[in-house]
Parts: structure tokens; C-alpha cells; sequence
């Protein structure tokens, strides 16, 4: 246990991590169980929780990214403990990104499952998958101008239109779940706690029989999960993300199971270092803005300190980064400590106080 009160509990899931492989499926609990699928990326995998149900069938808690591979990985999961894709009766979406919502369409269609998700999640998702490749390319283009990127580097990071035209065949939800629903998977009191941030419709769950709290992105034990604007998004997400930690930090978890990376203990003790990390992030990008005055999100994010060196940021990382960048300064805004000049491209100085 460290000092802020966190302790690994999935040993065998870091282990990996520090090995870059991919873990072994696992049995958490008697009933359930952790399969890792692969997906791209620095994150390497998800992690979709497998949960068997009274009176037969399983319950999953998200399902991995749309791939071939990915789909391939969770077929075998599956089998490894016994079972198959269509002994699935309910999936729960923590959010709507492809990572976690991915697989949900080929595992209903395979077994006639139920697919739920947080109605905010819901609108957000029918509307990006009712636009064409072209628009969706199009708005997010627009979105990035928005905040200073140069037209050729948005079109650049925003992809072609045929990139995006598999998050088309993402799956609508068939239930919709509220803050303090309970799913509707029998010998499991999953409890969906609404935590607004990652995305506007983010849940978490809690099963109080067991102590278990699935966290989805909302609390990861290494990485602060992204908290971004975007097209048509919450006014303030990184507000509403802090007030989620605030909430969650006082439920009474007794292990954390993570949509990435390892289980652990000391979800208060977690929340409060990612809220700290916030504060500090926001420190600094306070200090960006009082050196580079009349900036743009876009300008500002190249001020700031990342995992690597700000020129090998490209695509979706560079998005993600600038995103980022917009969502702390509009906290800044709220808090009054720094002001935009509410033109099309904004640009932002700190705030004169008295």
C-alpha cells in the first residue's frame, strides 16, 4: 500500500503491464472474472468483466474495441471459463467509447442481448452515429479550428472520412440506466452511479453485496483519465469530473475494477490524487496563460508538460491533448481566474483580480 492508501490487488495484471504483454483471463471472485481483450494503442488492453448470473447465463461489464482481434479475444475468454458469446444475456456500458461500447452490437447479435448504457451516453452516441463520415469528419474539423488548430494540421488529426466510418456500426443501447438504477442482472446488486467527466454519460457500479466497484475510466490506478471538450459537449467537463471524484470517494469499495489497467484498494485515497493532479495541471496551464497572453487552446497546449516531447504529437493524441487543454482552461473560466475574449477562436488571459 502506498501513501495515499492505494493498494494493487491485480498483482498478476500489473505484472503485465510492466512486461507489455497482455494478462491471462482471471478469476476475481467465485462468479467472476476478468477478460483482458487487446485493443491498439498505449493502453494495450480492456478490461471486460464477466459476471455469472442466477439462474444461468453471464453479464458483461463492458466488451473492448471493434476489431477482428479484439472480438477473437473475448470469444476465447469466454470459452476459457466454460463458456461462449451466446450464454451472454446483458451488457453494461461504463461509456460510449469504442473501447468499451466496441463489441456490444456482435455480442447482441450473437445472443440476443440487452445492451445498457447512461441516457446523456446515449443521446451523445445516437447523434455521432447518425452523421455520415463525412460530416462527423467535417464537425470535428470545425471543432479544432475552433480552438486555433490550423486547418491542414485539424484535417490532418481528424482523419479521412473513411477511418470513421466504422464508429458508424456502434451499438445503440436497448435500456437506459440513471443514477442509482439497478441492472437487471439477477444474483448481482450493481447500483449504476452517474459520473460525469471521461464522457457526459460515464457510470460506475457498485455492487454492494460484494464491495466491488466497477470503475470503468473514471478512476484508473496509474493514469489520469482524459477529460476533454468536444463538438456539441458538456460546458464544463473537468468541473463535472472533479465533482464526480468527490462523489465517488465516498463510496465504500472494497476492491476497484478498472476498464484498464489493475485492481486495486483506496478509491478515496485515488480520487484524491487525481483531483490533486488536476489542481496541479490547472497550476500550470494558470502560469502558460499568464506567460503567453491572447493565446488559443491549441497555442497553450504546446506550453505545457506531457509524456513526450510536444512536436511528436499527432492524430488522435494531439486532439486528445488539445481538448484537454480547452476543458482546463473553461475551469479556469468558471473560477474566475481567467477570461476568453469571446471571439470565434477564443483567446485567453488571466483574469485582473482584485
Amino acid at each position: 500500500m502506498d501513501a495515499s492508501g492505494v493498494e494493487v490487488t491485480g498483482r498478476a495484471q500489473r505484472a503485465a503491464w510492466r512486461e507489455r504483454s497482455v494478462p491471462a483471463v482471471e478469476r476475481v471472485r467465485p462468479g467472476l472474472w476478468s477478460v483482458p481483450v487487446p485493443m491498439g494503442g498505449p493502453l494495450r488492453w480492456v478490461n471486460a468483466h464477466v459476471l455469472e448470473l442466477a439462474g444461468g447465463g453471464l453479464g458483461l461489464v463492458d466488451t473492448g474495441w471493434d476489431a477482428d482481434d479484439s472480438w477473437a479475444a473475448l470469444c476465447a475468454g469466454l470459452a476459457g471459463i466454460g463458456a461462449g458469446v451466446r450464454d451472454v444475456r446483458g451488457v453494461l456500458v461504463t461509456h460510449m467509447h469504442m473501447d468499451h461500447v466496441g463489441l456490444a452490437g456482435r455480442v447482441r447479435e450473437a445472443s440476443g442481448a440487452w445492451v445498457a448504457m447512461h441516457p446523456a451516453d446515449a443521446r451523445d452516441l445516437t447523434a455521432f452515429t447518425a452523421r455520415s463520415p463525412e460530416e462527423s469528419t467535417e464537425v470535428e474539423v470545425a471543432f479544432l479550428v475552433g480552438l486555433g488548430a490550423p486547418e491542414p494540421d485539424a484535417r490532418a488529426d481528424a482523419g479521412t472520412p473513411e477511418e470513421r466510418a466504422r464508429w458508424r456500426r456502434l451499438a445503440l443501447p436497448d435500456r437506459l440506466l440513471e443514477d442509482g438504477d439497478r441492472a437487471d442482472l439477477p444474483g448481482w446488486s450493481l447500483r449504476a452511479v452517474h459520473t460525469p467527466g471521461h464522457t457526459a454519460g460515464h457510470l460506475c457500479f457498485a455492487d454492494e453485496a460484494t464491495g466491488l466497484f466497477f470503475a470503468g475510466d473514471h478512476v484508473l490506478p496509474r493514469i489520469s483519465p482524459n477529460v476533454s471538450t468536444h463538438a456539441g459537449g458538456a460546458a464544463d467537463p473537468l468541473r463535472d469530473y472533479l465533482s464526480s471524484l468527490e462523489r465517488v470517494a465516498g463510496e465504500e469499495a472494497g476492491e476497484v475494477l478498472p476498464g484498464h489497467e489493475w485492481r486495486f484498494r483506496g478509491l478515496a485515497g485515488r480520487a484524491r490524487e487525481l483531483r490533486a493532479h488536476h489542481e496541479r495541471r490547472l497550476a500550470e496551464l494558470l502560469a502558460a496563460v499568464r506567460a503567453h497572453p491572447g493565446s488559443t487552446p491549441w497555442d497553450l497546449a504546446a506550453h505545457l508538460t506531457w509524456s513526450r516531447p510536444w512536436s511528436q504529437y499527432e492524430r488522435r493524441m494531439r486532439i486528445f491533448a488539445v481538448t484537454e487543454t480547452d476543458a482546463h482552461l473553461r475551469l479556469l473560466v468558471t473560477r474566475g481566474l481567467v477570461v476568453g475574449d469571446g471571439a470565434r477562436v477564443p483567446r485567453y488571459a488571466a483574469a485582473h483580480l482584485r
